[in-house]
This record gives structure tokens, C-alpha cells and sequence, in this order.
């Protein structure tokens, strides 16, 4: 890190990304863990782990042909879905907070994020501990401004209530949004693309939530219900006008492009049809601050 860099940490979700933490798909297969992967079981398709490896590959060139620095967890064997590395922590500004995942093959994930906090001398600002909460629930819209979603299938309101409680402490404005159980996090159903501009399915989310994101400021791109169950607004900015998405969310990488954002679009098959696409595998660990 040069002395000309930022901190680590992000106060924004569209800030230029400097560096971003994926975890290796050494021991990824898929489960049963929400009605997404479910969905896939049932219907018969076949995971391909040559094609995972390949697909991660092409994700982590997509970040690096943008300029991002990728850093690695180590894999564990006992964790089948560390791959989704959004959700074993969430970045801040005052630093990162080591969060609770819900499901037993899950709980794990904190050992080897924490090591890696360590190794990197990246501080902690928490460890939540007043109920399970995953990262995938938490965007940071702007500075100062943040949502968490809680439907207690994953992040519970008493631990959304945790991180929000520091959030406050540090001057934020913190909105806990209920959410389905069927949509498993909320950047299932809202992705922030750029400045001001969320991709968003707002048939499945509440009135209220959707006028609060206009009152302040915020465009909506909408995308279909369906579209958002295969992943299709799981999309993150990577800054500078430049959005990671999917090769297969066609419908939200044609609306962005017809806004003149860049599109990097990889194959990611292997990891929507598990039931988590771009914005699930990878956690932000430093933006370019927009505060």
C-alpha cells in the first residue's frame, strides 16, 4: 500500500475498488443452503468443478484487467461455500467487522477471515455476536449511508441492530430492511452500480424501501423478479465507471451499458446456479473514498 493510498476499508459501494478479498474455489460444491440452489438441484443440473475453477479465474482476471489487487483466503475443506467471501465479513471505514454466518457448514468461515485480517495487519472494528448476520445483508450506499437487510433465515434483527448500533456510533444513518427468506440477501435484490444508481428488483421489495432509496436521491434501475432469483442484479462497481456482473444477466448488463457504464461480464454459471453471483465473491477491502 503506497502512502498516497487510502486506508483500508470503504465508505461507499462505487468508490474506485483498490483491492477486494475472494477466496479460491478449491472446496466449493453445491448445497441445498437457499431456495436458489435448491431450485438448481431440483432441476437436475450437474456442478462441474473444472468449470467453477475456470469461471473464478476468469472473475479474478475481470478485477485485475480493472486495475483491483485480489487477495485470497485460504480455503478449508470444511467450508463447501467460503467462496462467497461477501459474507464472512463486511468492510467499514473504522475497519473490518468479522461477522456470524447462519448455516452450520458456514459458521466456520470466521477462523480463516480473521487470520487473514491479521496476516494484513487490517483492524477489526467487531466480531458481531448477538445473532447471525452475513455480509451479502449489508450495502453501503453512500457515506454515512447504509441498509442491512434481516429475515432471519440468514442475518437476524438482533445482529443487523449490533452492526447498526456501530455504524450510529460512527455517524451513519442505518435502515434494517426486512427481507424474504427466498431472496437470501438483500444484494440479491439491489445492487449499487454507480453514483446514485442501484440495479433493483423492486417487485419484491417493500414500498417503503423503495420510495426511502428515491427520497434519497438514488435512480433505480429496475429488474425483473426473475432476473434478480438468477442473480441478475448481483452486480458490484468496481469504480470509474466500470461494473463486474455476470455473463448471463444480460437484461441488467444491457440497461448499464446503455447508461455507458463498462461491463465486465465473466462466466459465472457455476457459482449463480450455487446462488451467488459477482457482488457474493468478493468483499471490498478498500475503495477509493468518496466522503
Amino acid at each position: 500500500m503506497s502512502a498516497q493510498e487510502p486506508d483500508w476499508g470503504v465508505d461507499s459501494e462505487h468508490g474506485r475498488l483498490l483491492d477486494v478479498l475472494l477466496c479460491p474455489p478449491d472446496n466449493f460444491r453445491w448445497l441445498p443452503t437457499s431456495a436458489i440452489s435448491l431450485a438448481t438441484l431440483e432441476a437436475g443440473h450437474r456442478f462441474d468443478p473444472a468449470a467453477a475453477r475456470a469461471q473464478h479465474a476468469e472473475l479474478v482476471a475481470a478485477y485485475e484487467q480493472a486495475g483491483v489487487r485480489c487477495h485470497f483466503l485460504e480455503p478449508d475443506p470444511a467450508l463447501p461455500y467460503q467462496v462467497f467471501a461477501r459474507d464472512s465479513s463486511v468492510a467499514t471505514p473504522n475497519g473490518a467487522v468479522v461477522t456470524q454466518p447462519s448455516q452450520p457448514w458456514r459458521r466456520g468461515e470466521y477462523a480463516p477471515v480473521i487470520r487473514f485480517y491479521e496476516a494484513n495487519d487490517i483492524p477489526l472494528r467487531g466480531m458481531i455476536s448477538a445473532g447471525t448476520l452475513e455480509g451479502g445483508d449489508v450495502m453501503i450506499l453512500e457515506p454515512g449511508l447504509a441498509v442491512i437487510g434481516a429475515g432471519d433465515a440468514r442475518t437476524q434483527e438482533t445482529a443487523a441492530g449490533q452492526l447498526a448500533g456501530w455504524l450510529t456510533e460512527d455517524g451513519w444513518e442505518v435502515r434494517i430492511e426486512p427481507i424474504a427468506a427466498r431472496w437470501v440477501h438483500i444484494d440479491v435484490l439491489i445492487g449499487l452500480v454507480a453514483e446514485r444508481l442501484v440495479a433493483a428488483a423492486v417487485d419484491a421489495l417493500s414500498y417503503g424501501f423503495v420510495n426511502w432509496l428515491r427520497q434519497k436521491g438514488f435512480e433505480i434501475l429496475e429488474v425483473p423478479v426473475d432476473d434478480a432469483f438468477t442473480l441478475g442484479a448481483n452486480a458490484i462497481s468496481v469504480g470509474g465507471d466500470r461494473v463486474l456482473s455476470a455473463a448471463r444477466a444480460t437484461g441488467l448488463n444491457d440497461a448499464l451499458r446503455a447508461r455507458g457504464l463498462e461491463v465486465l461480464a465473466p462466466d459465472l454459471e457455476m457459482f449463480t446456479l450455487g446462488g451467488g453471483g459477482a457482488h457474493c465473491l468478493g468483499q471490498a477491502l478498500r475503495r477509493e473514498r468518496v466522503g
